[in-house]
């Protein structure tokens, strides 16, 4: 969901079931890699079991409880962040198995309603599913928004308290099949729609300066688009990796013939790598290497790459959504992910993260704008390691503030 930002669901959970709904990605063929755990997660917290569970036995590999049910979870939540501040949140999960076989992935139906503090709309549909023996993946990412907005121009050396609040609808269909060709390996195409109307300055500055950026901007925007995708993953848990690889490389090409505004081509690589920290505990060190590239032409300014608005919301902690944007975006974020306390009930991070845009424009403009800050880990899951998560970061200029997530940033 475009927002994933909760801070009330221990109160969802005190009244509705939570759903094991990651549970496949703790599967692993080796036996040996089961061991007995004390791990307590929110709903043990709430039942107070944690001394009769202490003792079970957990084995990575054992799924058959979540094989042959749907399971369906319904979240009332309250969310915050820098772009849209306090949010009500609606959000409806619906996770099940197309195979009972040992290495089935899970497929999943997404979508919620959010309104928030600034008067915006957020409702997305996302839809992965998994066929038989993992042959095909269908993936369907679906977004309506009503979106007041600030931008801050090109590059990485914009001026903060220079930002210009707009106000947009937007609408995004991005619909992928992909096949499996070898053993955590899939290639694919698809076709992208993005669309954004109404578009309209907010700012009480001079009619001018309004007139000037909305003739820059104009008032709508529009992208179709042939995609192709690439993906390899082998990561056990998709949800909260503890090793394993995840490279992710899409190349997208609009054309006027397809209905958007003028040809451009952009290029996707995502690279994560995970690995405990040090060797053989439970701790982890993430990396990820975010690269949204302008190959050729030029997209419509508000889906050029920006701060926050990889597909997920997550790039950039500390600094506030579409504060950079340019034609590149090169982004790199390690993180380091351990426990606090021996239940693995509450963890924490502490992060860093580096982005760099090119315009067209001066190289002045082309500076590295660095964040950093940490958190803290609430287990909402044990089996599938769910968590949620609460971070503070810091950017230059004086930039912070909280990002929440219910999972891992990345």
């Amino acid at each position: 969901m475009p927002l994933k930002t909760y801070l009330l669901l221990l109160l969802s959970y005190l009244f509705l079931g939570h759903v094991n709904a990651q549970t496949d990605s703790l599967r692993n063929n080796n036996a040996s890699l089961s061991r007995t755990v004390s791990e307590i997660d929110l709903s043990d917290l709430i039942r107070g079991v944690e001394k009769k569970d202490k003792h079970k036995i957990l084995h990575p590999n054992d799924t058959s409880e979540n094989k042959s049910k749907k399971q369906f979870s319904f979240i009332p939540a309250v969310g915050y962040s820098l772009q849209t501040g306090f949010a009500g949140i609606l959000s409806a999960n619906l996770a099940y198995y197309n195979d009972s076989a040992a290495n089935q992935k899970l497929s999943s139906i997404s979508t919620s309603v959010t309104y928030t503090e600034y008067n915006q709309i957020l409702a997305p549909l996302t839809i992965n599913i998994w066929t038989k023996n993992n042959k095909f993946n269908i993936i369907s990412d679906n977004r309506y928004i009503d979106y007041p907005s600030n931008i801050y121009g090109l590059g990485g050396r914009t001026d903060p308290n220079k930002g210009h609040q707009i106000a947009f609808y937007g609408i995004k269909l991005h619909e992928t099949i992909l096949k499996s060709v070898a053993s955590n390996f899939f290639v694919g195409a698809g076709i992208y729609f993005d669309k954004n109307w109404n578009i309209s300055v907010l700012d009480s500055v001079t009619t001018r300066l309004n007139r000037i950026i909305n003739r820059q901007l104009g008032s709508t925007e529009t992208a179709s688009s042939i995609v192709l995708k690439v993906l390899y993953d082998n990561r056990l848990n998709q949800i909260n990796a503890k090793n394993g690889w995840y490279v992710n490389t899409v190349y997208r090409d609009s054309r006027t013939f397809l209905g958007s505004d003028n040809n451009w081509q952009s290029l996707l690589i995502d690279v994560r790598k995970y690995l405990p920290f040090p060797a053989h505990s439970k701790n982890t060190l993430a990396l990820w290497s975010y690269n949204w590239l302008t190959v050729g032409g030029t997209p419509p300014y508000l889906l050029m790459p920006s701060t926050g608005w990889d597909d997920q919301y997550n790039t950039g902690r500390g600094y506030i959504q579409g504060r950079f944007r340019g034609n590149n975006m090169f982004y790199f974020e390690s993180e380091y992910r351990f426990n606090i306390s021996r239940n693995g009930f509450l963890g924490g991070v502490l992060f860093g993260n580096l982005q760099y845009f090119t315009p067209e424009i001066s190289p002045q403009f082309q500076v590295i704008s660095p964040g950093y800050g940490g958190g803290l880990r609430l287990k909402l899951n044990k089996h599938s390691g769910a968590n949620l998560c609460i971070d503070y970061g810091f950017g230059k200029d004086g930039s912070r503030g909280f990002f929440v997530n219910l999972g891992e940033v990345f």
